[in-house]
């Protein structure tokens, strides 16, 4: 489990059962394929990911792969975070709100199918921040660390840029990279 609450009284998932419930079965009626990715429900056409179902806090959510690649005729889907590219979601605090919008759901759901049949690709900016000094420093003293931080996925190697890049000080920023270099070495993102 990605959470440490995963599985016990205390996980979020309870926050937000027939929230849920309802979803899945608006994501299998629009025949999806039920897998189990990082740790939570991943929906998919043809072995291809189109949506997650995530339960949060405050919320629980649709989260479409290719978001970004939709064109959002309702105005609803929702840019997860700051240095989110192109995934995007829709968020739910009411069971109600789900059984309204279930046709309009459907159409999201049938249009993201449809950007995964088409084979269409998002243009992903990899790293689009620049690598820290420090980081790059390091790289250069130890070609595994570089080896390995290059085999990470674009995502994974981005978090770490960010991670890296968040303090102003430059000795704050080299501990922060001290810290994550043997995650890095054994091939897993900052929150793996």
């Amino acid at each position: 489990m990605r959470c440490k609450l995963g599985g016990t009284p205390n996980c979020k998932v309870h926050n937000w059962e027939d929230e849920l419930k309802k979803l899945r079965a608006i994501l299998l009626d629009c025949g999806l394929t039920e897998e189990l990715k990082w740790s939570q429900p991943c929906y998919t056409y043809q072995k291809r990911n189109v949506v997650m179902m995530s339960a949060f806090k405050e919320y629980c959510s649709l989260n479409f792969m290719k978001g970004f690649l939709l064109k959002d005729a309702y105005g609803i889907l929702i840019k997860p975070g700051e240095n989110t590219q192109v995934g995007r979601q829709i968020r739910f605090t009411d069971v109600q709100d789900i059984v309204k919008m279930e046709p309009i759901l459907k159409e999201y759901i049938n249009e993201a199918i449809e950007v995964e049949k088409s084979g269409e690709k998002p243009n992903i900016k990899k790293n689009p921040e620049p690598i820290p000094e420090e980081f790059r420093k390091k790289m250069d003293e130890m070609p595994d660390l570089k080896t390995a931080f290059e085999a990470l996925t674009p995502g994974r190697q981005r978090v770490y840029i960010l991670y890296f890049l968040a303090p102003k000080q430059s000795k704050t920023r080299e501990s922060r990279i001290e810290k994550c270099m043997q995650k890095i070495l054994d091939g897993k993102g900052l929150n793996d």
